[in-house]
């Protein structure tokens, strides 16, 4: 890894790398409190809907006021500190900026912000994974031919699995599953905002220490955030998604060879080649022990007989069959190690992880039963949660997108469990997500969709 030292050389330079992120929410003041500690690195500026909130924040992640005391973007440039504003397009188009952030969590948002950014000549790193399954392949295609990069967010476990997968193919080996772990029990489905801190455990000091959001939270617990994440793997990699979404088995980190080997070799999965989320849980709620809660792995095969004989000579965390192996990290650090894309998108020009398919798409799925007329709130609220689906399923019968299900109005009632499709909801065919989200459609679906 070169990237430190490369870093080293923007700042001998004076030249350090520029960026600019709109969003100071979990993932951004997590980024922001590494950034100001990262050689070669300027924060240019923050754009957030209430800056003087975000002012508290970066005080609370440690930044002195005059780290943030400028009073322009051309006060940032000049003085090597950063300006806070409300105004987004505004730090897209200042003068400087070679790095565009978005931690919106807000699908329509990302998506302008992506675009705009692209038009402006600016990297752009998406930690807003939520955009990414609405349009990703379409707004990736858009930055390659501006010749800028558009990337998944290093620390977040998409890019972190598609590191993975990387490394397997790279060896030579037959990727079998990709995934990650949670905490996960069939009837988290139906959480809400409401319920969301005793299904995770938390008590009310670690919530409120951590200031964290009920809704993001929920988004987590009730499947969403694992079937985005899987959906974001899928078009990243190439991999396809199971026929009917992700199952998270429960399973340690030495189980995971055996359990995430297809159904025809002894495991559980569909297919080789696929993702899969593995629970933290038994669903008897016991916990798992040695569980892999907040990591991420890949499972891979040996085509040959030597290579089986070194998973068991080396103990590679075989299946019992020794044809099966698995690697996987037990940790990912979120918005700590979003400086890694940060400088591999400025400084080589390659992103860490990128879609460039449409394999998979997050369908919303009733958490409750609903009458006509309800407004739905979309991920991580009372409604919806995102189910993992085959993008070709999903077109075929007109499927809802998770990342399209807030503040539109149900037009029949639902049962729990139904993934609601278009023709459910009053949506606006001249929103402009919805528009780009119909340009990716036409894009990128397969010819039998």
């Amino acid at each position: 890894m070169n990237l430190a030292r490369m870093l080293g050389e923007r700042a001998e330079q004076g030249n350090p790398v520029r960026v600019g992120i709109i969003g100071a929410g979990k993932f951004g003041a997590m980024y922001l409190s590494q950034a100001r500690l990262t050689t070669g690195t300027h924060v240019l500026g923050i754009a957030d809907l209430a800056p003087e909130k975000a002012k508290e924040t970066l005080r609370h992640i440690g930044w002195e006021d005059e780290r943030f005391a400028a009073t322009s973007f051309d006060d940032a440039l000049a003085s090597g500190s950063t300006f806070l504003t409300d105004d987004a397009e505004a730090l897209i188009k200042a003068d400087g900026l070679e790095v565009l952030i978005d931690a919106t969590g807000d699908p329509a948002a990302g998506i302008r912000h992506c675009l705009m950014a692209i038009a402006n000549g600016r990297h752009v790193i998406m930690v807003n994974v939520e955009a990414d399954v609405v349009a990703g392949p379409l707004l990736a295609r858009k930055a390659a031919d501006a010749g800028v990069v558009y990337s998944m967010a290093w620390g977040d476990q998409p890019a972190l699995i598609c590191e993975h997968v990387d490394w397997a193919r790279a060896c030579g080996f037959k990727v079998v599953t990709a995934g990650k772990g949670t905490r996960y029990h069939p009837s988290f489905h139906q959480s809400t905002p409401d319920t969301v801190w005793e299904h995770f455990g938390w008590s009310k000091e670690v919530v409120e220490r951590g200031r964290l959001n009920p809704k993001m939270f929920n988004s987590f617990i009730d499947g969403t955030k694992s079937g985005i994440e899987m959906t974001a793997v899928c078009n990243a990699t190439g991999l396809t998604p199971q026929p009917d979404g992700l199952a998270f088995p429960a399973a340690t980190v030495y189980e995971l060879a055996e359990i995430c080997k297809p159904k025809s070799a002894g495991g559980t999965v569909s297919h080789a080649g696929t993702t899969e989320v593995v629970s933290s849980v038994y669903r008897d709620m016991s916990p798992v022990e040695n569980h892999l809660q907040y990591g991420t792995y890949v499972v891979i095969e040996a085509e040959t007989d030597y290579a089986t004989y070194c998973f068991e000579e080396y103990n590679m965390l075989p299946d019992s069959s020794f044809r099966y192996a698995s690697l996987f990290r037990p940790t990912h650090m979120i918005g700590l190690e979003l400086g890694l894309t940060v400088a591999s998108a400025a400084l080589r020009g390659e992103p860490t992880g990128c879609s460039r398919y449409f394999n998979s798409d997050v369908v919303a799925t009733a958490k409750r039963d609903m009458k006509a007329g309800e407004m739905l709130d979309g991920e991580g609220g009372f409604c919806v949660w995102g189910k993992q689906t085959p993008a070709d399923v999903s077109l075929k019968q007109g499927y809802l997108p998770l990342g399209l299900a807030g503040n539109v109005k149900l037009k029949r009632d639902v049962k729990t469990g139904e993934c609601l499709a278009w023709s459910d909801v009053a949506y606006d065919e001249a929103d402009h997500a919805v528009q780009v989200r119909r340009e990716m459609e036409a894009a990128f679906a397969r010819p039998n969709a």
